[in-house]
């Protein structure tokens, strides 16, 4: 059992949940508006320089939860594909493609934006998004999809699943009371990445 699991994380998946999903012949298609689109395996993936970032996902639906987080910086497929100048916004898509969202490449691109595969190096598993899916702590939960199969460099923000149901596409975080499954506690987040509690 995973420790996300044991720690009674959530279990959400919008769109319904995909069933048993194997890293073995995973593969992430990454193209758009880029010079040289490529596919890469979920081997390759874990062959490309290789971040862990101490961060935490947090939902809009109310959790927020924290760990070391392992996986390839966003930043690193740039050098890769080599997007086009008028690139602003990176898209993801989930497996089944029903699930899509987009953030801005400037946020894409910081240091802890993560194609994750690992959580304390453990792998995710497919309740939490495995084999990959994106970490952004930066923004609402909603962006960092789950089980990715595709990231597409565009030049604009197209709306994604939540965004077409009324979910802003900026997805700031905005100060509320979460529970923090770490210590299952519920605490007061204020605006912004979390990065600590205020009571």
């Amino acid at each position: 059992m995973s420790q996300l699991k044991e720690m009674g994380t959530p279990i959400f998946w919008a769109e319904g949940h995909p069933g048993p999903l194997q890293a073995d012949g995973w593969e992430v298609a990454v193209g758009g508006l880029v010079e040289k689109a490529t596919t890469l395996s979920y081997r390759g993936i874990l062959e490309l320089p290789k971040a862990v970032v101490d961060a935490r996902l947090t939902s809009v639906s109310g959790f927020s939860v924290g760990g070391k987080w392992g996986g390839l910086p966003l930043n690193e497929l740039l050098a890769i594909v080599e997007p086009k100048p008028d690139v602003s916004h990176v898209q993801f898509v989930s497996h089944r493609k029903i699930y899509t969202t987009c953030i801005p490449l400037e946020i894409a691109t910081r240091e802890r934006t993560l194609l994750a595969y690992e959580l304390e190096g453990e792998s995710l598993e497919p309740d939490y998004g495995g084999p990959v899916r994106i970490f952004c702590p930066y923004l609402w939960g909603y962006k960092s999809a789950k089980s990715v199969v595709a990231v597409n460099f565009l030049d604009r923000s197209v709306p994604g699943y939540w965004e077409t149901r009324g979910y802003p596409d900026q997805a700031h975080i905005k100060p509320r009371r979460v529970l923090d499954v770490n210590s299952g506690e519920w605490r007061r987040i204020p605006g912004g990445e979390v990065t600590e509690f205020v009571d």
